[in-house]
């Protein structure tokens, strides 16, 4: 028997917690202090727990099963040597007690000793008729082991014994998508569903699958077929969402995502999906309206902002599109595509200090890309900072080497600072790896173009 505060089975319970103000030693019998250990270990009160074994084992010393909750509590605490000596001594008592093997695997697995665990989990199986958790433990050990065609065997075990485990389906399709096996997964939902076809979860998995294939109609039908088996699946409407979007039907998307409003708390993702497909649509009143409610549910969301803010670039609203990209820092400094974004808006104002410091920020944030390098260093270049530049570009050599627009970028630094040699070794490398880019010193350094030496070096490639 379990229980909990709100059920009329909770006397013993109400009991205990009475006792436990009054001081008064009341007796129980251990099945109703296992109940009770059982309700505080699952409401991760573990002073209780503790409180209630001591109390019940000293009423029942002998009880093994209470001796069992004792020695769980030893393992939740990490005290490995006095879990293990309890549980030798049960052992000796009751060797055919699969709880005593769960425990013992269970310290072998908080130890990360996963095959070991599994031994002692497997010997367990010869123990019991309730086969599910001890499947299902298997295959939590074998997932720590990255051993997921392993893994995906036991928790299909766990759903040939017990169909309604949706643990174990979620698990199966979890192990399927890591292996990459979409079409098993598929194959084997199709089996599931001939066995419960109104599985919902399996649908809405089915779909998912299907998603990822880019079968964009049978994805629908599947989610037709979770939402038939329940009507307020709202992670259903949401994927079907996701599926018309894919499809062009804007119209029917917005219809699924405004369902999952109603049906629940509003989401910042259907807000921000709604007000996609409105911009699809060429509504761009209520695309605006519903970027501003994704971003007022959730600031934390960088989707939000980011649409909010490449929607105004988009159209060139540009004193608007910085405005909320500049909320945005303010609100996550750390995110390496607002600061692109803030970069890139500055530069297409002309403020190129700002966007300068946006690019410098972009790679001290770890994003190196290619085109970042080059954007801040010809920044750099034009705010008349050729040191700096050179120095932007050399970092950006270690990272690409052989490139052909970086060695054109430091011939040209390095001969505007007078450093011909310097300018020289870079125009030569640069010159090997790509001719056709010589064009970015005209761009960049058109005062160099009439230098004797870059002149001569020029003519030699032609």
């Amino acid at each position: 028997m379990e229980f909990s505060h709100n059920d009329n089975n909770n006397l013993p319970l109400t009991k205990f917690e009475s006792m436990l103000k009054t001081n008064h030693v009341l007796f129980f019998d251990s099945e109703e202090f296992e109940n009770i250990i059982h309700y505080y270990l699952n409401q991760g009160k573990i002073a209780l727990a503790k409180k209630a074994i001591k109390l019940g084992l000293d009423q029942h010393p002998t009880s093994i099963n209470l001796r069992l909750f004792k020695a769980e509590v030893f393992v939740f605490e990490d005290k490995f040597a006095e879990a293990d000596a309890l549980l030798n001594e049960l052992y000796s008592l009751d060797p055919t007690n699969e709880e005593i093997y769960i425990q013992k695997a269970n310290i072998f697995s908080k130890q990360d000793n996963h095959k070991q665990a599994i031994e002692v989990l497997k010997k367990a199986l010869t123990l019991t008729d309730d086969l599910v958790d001890l499947y299902s433990l298997i295959g939590m050990e074998y997932l720590f082991l990255d051993e997921y065609e392993n893994a995906k065997y036991y928790f299909i075990k766990c759903l040939e014994t017990d169909i309604e485990d949706y643990s174990a389906l979620y698990n199966v399709i979890y192990c399927f998508e890591f292996l990459e096996q979409h079409e098993e997964a598929i194959s084997y939902l199709n089996l599931f569903l001939d066995k419960n076809p109104y599985c919902e979860v399996a649908w809405h998995q089915l779909g998912k699958q299907y998603f990822t294939l880019k079968d964009y109609n049978k994805a629908l039908t599947a989610f037709d077929f979770a939402i038939i088996s329940d009507d307020s699946f709202v992670g259903a409407y949401l994927e079907r969402g996701k599926v018309l979007e894919k499809l062009n039907r804007y119209d029917d998307a917005i219809e699924n995502y405004a369902i999952t409003l109603k049906l629940d708390d509003p989401t910042s993702f259907a807000l921000l999906r709604i007000g996609h497909c409105y911009e699809k649509l060429n509504n761009d009143e209520l695309a605006l309206q519903y970027y501003n409610k994704t971003v007022h549910e959730d600031p934390l969301l960088d989707k939000g902002w980011i649409a909010i803010t490449r929607f105004h670039n988009k159209k060139g609203n540009l004193q608007k599109a910085l405005y909320y990209i500049n909320k945005a820092i303010n609100i996550d400094s750390e995110n390496v595509i607002y600061w692109k974004l803030y970069s890139q808006i500055n530069q297409r104002l002309n403020f190129y200090e700002e966007a300068e410091r946006g690019f410098k920020k972009t790679l001290e944030l770890g994003n190196y890309e290619l085109n970042t390098w080059l954007s801040r260093g010809d920044l750099l270049i034009k705010l008349g900072e050729m040191e700096a530049a050179t120095f932007n570009f050399e970092q950006a050599l270690d990272f690409y080497p052989n490139n052909a627009e970086i060695e054109y970028r430091l011939a040209g630094a390095y001969f505007s600072m007078n450093q011909n040699n310097k300018g020289t070794f870079h125009l030569k490398n640069a010159l090997k790896l790509n001719e056709e880019f010589a064009f970015i010193l005209d761009e960049l350094f058109p005062e160099i173009i009439n230098k004797i030496a870059v002149k001569s070096l020029l003519k030699e490639n032609h």
